[in-house]
């Protein structure tokens, strides 16, 4: 029993000895970016000599060195746009313009863009499309199309000034001048209306020249009276909010909407201005150069119609030159100060004195092209009544020849 105690002993004990150890946990590692770089001995160090560029650094050709700048550089640019993102401002995208040869004020023209869907409801356009309007084909026009005339009782006289709304609320004025005033209005819905719809009831239309004029305005909900804060119009709307009563606001949407018109309407006479001082120009260089024979008779009274009509659209036909409208005269003062506050912003009364200073000199030049002209005209009348002269001169030395050889004949 003693040798196979032992035996089984030994084969135990080399059992262990052969048995394979215990599995220890395995942990996987993986290569970061950082550790796959190649390590210099530039590497953890502050040794000058250690910092030293090898032989290898040395070797590097310099496509290798522009290719790692270039990546260092792109990644600097990525971590820094990843620190500071890009903000782009969304207030500028178009007055215009339309605004205006000089100036294109409407579209231009103080604002680089208000007509998209998002800006609308805060903007006040106004078009000028034709040189006045039928108020009561105008309000036939509007009745047809569905808008409500008067919704607020204001009572305004129909002949100075046609207050509609329509379905989104939106105030639409319109004006014997032949401009429309819209606040809360799209901007090509405006122009539909009155290109294709009011322009039915324009007398003189320029739908080849209108212009377009643009604000905007901020309803202030603690205030009872508006005022103008640069070229923004602040409404006050604590009425409308408060008591729901709606006129104060309109009346005061009357009065800047009636300083606002003679804006547009303004630059179409600028633009008719300057369209004829540039076809003047012609006869002009030919004054200059001396060549006095090609001035037209039928051009100097061309260019002289041209400057009374637009004169008389300045200062005669049209309400641009009043101070104030007759339709304020027994209003609030409040509209006086709303129409006067929007005229000086617009800087309504400088313009009108250019224009007619403008006009003067256009008259200067027509005057002097017109004696031109007629002392041409002069110069050749006078040679055709000499010529008459000479004609009745041989004429009459014909008779007295043709009398002394008669009575010749008769001795």
């Amino acid at each position: 029993m003693r040798p196979s105690l032992q035996k089984v002993v030994t084969s135990a004990v080399r059992g262990l000895r052969t048995a394979a150890p215990p599995p220890r946990s395995q942990q996987c590692f993986h290569q970061t970016t950082f550790v796959s770089q190649t390590w210099k001995r530039t590497f953890l160090t502050s040794n000058k000599l250690s910092s030293n560029p090898t032989k290898d650094d040395a070797s590097a050709t310099p496509e290798d060195k522009a290719s790692d700048n270039s990546e260092s550089q792109q990644e600097s640019r990525t971590a820094a746009s990843k620190r500071k993102p890009i903000r782009v401002s969304a207030a500028k995208t178009l007055r215009l313009g339309l605004t205006s040869k000089p100036p294109q004020r409407a579209v231009n023209t103080r604002k680089e863009s208000i007509g998209s869907e998002v800006d609308y409801h805060r903007t006040i356009t106004s078009i000028c499309v034709a040189q006045s309007f039928d108020m009561e084909a105008v309000q036939e026009i509007l009745r047809f199309h569905a808008f409500e005339l008067d919704p607020d009782g204001t009572e305004f006289d129909p002949t100075g000034v046609v207050h509609a709304r329509g379905i989104n609320n939106g105030d639409i004025f319109v004006f014997p001048s032949g401009t429309v005033v819209a606040w809360s209005v799209p901007t090509d819905a405006l122009m539909t209306l009155a290109t294709r719809q009011l322009i039915q009831a324009a007398q003189l239309p320029h739908l080849n020249r209108l212009e377009m004029e643009e604000l905007e305005f901020i309803p202030d909900e603690t205030r009872d009276t508006s005022y103008m804060k640069g070229e923004v119009v602040v409404l006050g709307t604590r009425a409308q909010e408060r008591e729901n009563r709606r006129i104060d606001t309109t009346l005061a949407k009357i009065a800047f909407s009636s300083g606002l018109a003679r804006s547009p309407k303004l630059a179409v006479l600028e633009n008719q201005a300057i369209d004829y001082f540039e076809n003047s120009k012609d006869s002009l260089d030919f004054l200059e150069g001396g060549l006095e024979h090609k001035l037209k008779r039928s051009a100097v009274l061309k260019m002289t119609g041209k400057l009374l009509t637009l004169r008389s659209q300045l200062n005669h036909y049209s309400d641009i030159t009043d101070q104030l409208p007759d339709m304020f005269w027994d209003s609030e003062s409040n509209l006086e100060n709303y129409y006067n506050q929007i005229s000086t912003v617009l800087d309504i009364r400088q313009r009108i004195g250019i224009l007619n200073k403008k006009i003067d000199y256009g008259f200067e030049n027509v005057s002097v092209l017109r004696e031109m002209v007629s002392e041409k005209y002069g110069h050749r009348l006078e040679w055709i009544i000499i010529s008459l002269i000479t004609i009745e001169v041989l004429f009459e030395l014909r008779r007295v020849y043709h009398e002394s050889t008669s009575e010749a004949k008769t001795e």
